[in-house]
């Protein structure tokens, strides 16, 4: 451990010696230190205030509405995000979930004709000590220019810097006595190191920010857990007065542009709108990071998971088979994408789609590639025709015809001009379940994906492949809900009547181990025994009484985890696996 001031920070895992002093120079780490220093307070306020909303809902039954104390913000017609610099104006194609620890990826992708790179630290990538050391380094290397075969970054894709989200921490660092949050370790590296170098070639600081939730405001019925409120106090209001995610993440870009000397408003941030409670105060989302607001994001399964999060006890929003039953098209998301293009457009931002996970057959002369190929234009195509003004991929091959498809349905760099004034989206249309079942075999994949992910952490991977998909923790978020409130409230499958219990959940997963052995191409003892730790953390986490918010954070504070990861961090330098190019 090295101690600096206040700093505590883990020795660098073995053959990141010159990534890891070239990172946290003397500098660095005093920038680090101040950065979480003056905001860890304020951290802890919006994750302790994400628990009191969850109890909030859950003590009174409520459903979220549009705010009426910011009503003020959502019908003055006048304000606008500021513009944004010429190299986000066009934002059709990017590629997703791309780990930045993966070097020959991250290096194809620069060499692509994408118009970005999600430079993923979350969704995608395996949060250990070696994967974010070495990709926070990869992604100097790419904004100094020092990959070979490389365009210069003011040439190659623009980096669109994805932070861990604020439910994540970064075990091998303390400051004052406490480990740091994991989106101020990345964000403060990231900048320190590449900001003026970003700025000076117009490409950058771009972010991406992650499970962004904003305060929300109740209307408490018939309130009496404590007998100290009298009963005639029908109605009154319980307001989470704080700061904003999106107001501190807004404080800390400004703090970080005076304290790195950058122009005021220079770090542009788009958000993903990831909780069913953020999509009714997108607007004040939007407001509140104005100066710096690159747009929103809107995708399917961390949105789709936040129902069983907020709401997953209650029957009324059990959510179907999502294999089957759950995609865009559905009402509660298409209504969620319309909004969002809706608002973004008429605030002057940017509003960009979900990821295409498919990917394409190697036989591009087959049938089956032609049936994937047509699968994903045709939910694009749906994408485009709402008005989304880009969205992301991770197949490569994708990039091209993706491309072509925003060419041939639309007009120009964006569709800001598509106002989306035909809509009207309500409450209702945003919280309507989909109508549905449940199915032998989407039980059986929720299983699987639920266990190859974390088969895949105990790895040091963030996302790996399955059944002709990318799968990563959104998708395995989705599936252990999913999983969780079936046995919860005791559902039937369609095929045959069985109710789901943990007992099926249990057998189906043993049933499963064939599949789950040639997914992960299991050869050794090793292979076999981390298969079946995977089997047994998840058969733990969906029989819990209470929901265990995020997946990666269950798994983060799992001594499991956390103790595969020794053996991940004294491995060769070139031992991260490799994801399919």
């Amino acid at each position: 451990m090295l101690v600096h001031q206040g700093v505590e920070l883990e020795t660098p895992p073995s053959g990141l010696e010159r990534e890891f002093h070239t990172l946290f120079n003397f500098d660095a780490l005093q920038f680090l230190s101040e950065l979480i220093s003056t905001f860890q307070p304020e951290v802890d306020k919006v994750l302790n205030l994400r628990v009191l909303r969850k109890v909030q809902l859950d003590l009174t039954g409520e459903l979220p509405d549009f705010l009426q104390d910011t009503a003020h913000i959502r019908n003055d017609p006048s304000w606008r995000v500021n513009p944004v610099p010429d190299r986000l104006h066009c934002r059709h194609v990017d590629i997703g979930d791309l780990s930045p620890c993966d070097t020959q990826r991250l290096i194809m992708g620069l060499q692509s004709t994408a118009q970005g790179l999600q430079v993923d630290f979350d969704d995608g990538n395996c949060p250990t000590y070696r994967n974010q050391i070495k990709g926070i380094y990869n992604v100097y290397l790419a904004v100094h220019n020092q990959f070979q075969d490389v365009p210069p970054i003011s040439q190659a894709p623009v980096l669109m810097l994805r932070p861990r989200a604020w439910n994540m921490v970064e075990h091998n660092m303390m400051v004052n006595g406490r480990e740091v949050p994991g989106p101020l370790f990345d964000f403060g590296l990231l900048m320190f190191h590449n900001a003026k170098l970003l700025l000076q070639n117009q490409s950058g600081p771009f972010f991406y920010l992650s499970k962004v939730s904003v305060r929300s405001c109740f209307f408490i019925h018939n309130f009496n857990v404590y007998q100290t409120y009298p009963r005639k106090s029908s109605c009154f209001v319980v307001q989470v007065e704080s700061y904003m995610e999106a107001r501190l993440w807004s404080q800390i870009f400004f703090w970080t542009e005076k304290k790195l000397g950058l122009p005021a408003g220079c770090i542009k941030a788009t958000v993903l709108i990831e909780c069913v409670l953020a999509s009714f105060e997108m607007e004040e989302i939007l407001y509140e990071l104005k100066e710096h607001s690159a747009g929103l994001n809107c995708g399917i399964w961390d949105y789709s998971a936040s129902f069983v999060n907020k709401f997953g006890h209650r029957a009324d929003f059990l959510l179907p088979d999502r294999s089957k039953y759950v995609d865009m098209e559905k009402r509660f998301l298409h209504s969620y994408m319309d909004l969002l293009v809706q608002t973004c457009h008429r605030r002057g931002a940017l509003a960009t789609g979900g990821m295409a996970a498919l990917l394409l057959p190697r036989d591009k002369e087959s049938d089956f590639y032609k049936t994937v190929l047509a699968t994903v234009t045709r939910l694009k195509l749906l994408e485009i025709k709402a008005g989304v003004d880009g969205f992301m991929v991770y197949d490569m091959d994708l990039i091209k015809p993706m491309q072509k498809l925003f060419q041939l349905h639309s007009h120009g760099q964006n569709q800001l001009m598509q106002l989306r004034e035909d809509i009207s989206v309500t409450p209702e249309d945003l919280l309507i379940m989909p109508a549905g079942g449940v199915t032998l075999h989407g039980l059986r994949y929720n299983i699987a994906v639920g266990v190859l992910f974390i088969e895949a952490w105990l790895s040091g991977r963030g996302h790996f492949f399955y059944l002709g998909k990318v799968e990563d923790s959104a998708t395995a978020e989705i599936s252990r809900s999913q999983v969780w409130q079936w046995i919860r409230h005791q559902v039937r499958l369609e095929d045959d009547g069985m109710v789901v219990t943990q007992a099926l959940v249990s057998s189906l997963a043993d049933d499963l181990m064939g599949d789950l052995k040639a997914a992960i191409n299991c050869q050794t003892n090793r292979d076999r025994e981390r298969l079946m730790t995977a089997v047994s953390m998840f058969l733990e986490i969906v029989q819990k009484n209470n929901f265990p918010e995020f997946i990666t954070t269950y798994l983060n504070l799992d001594h499991t985890f956390l103790s595969s990861q020794s053996q991940h961090e004294n491995g060769p330098t070139d031992a991260v696996p490799k994801a399919r190019l």
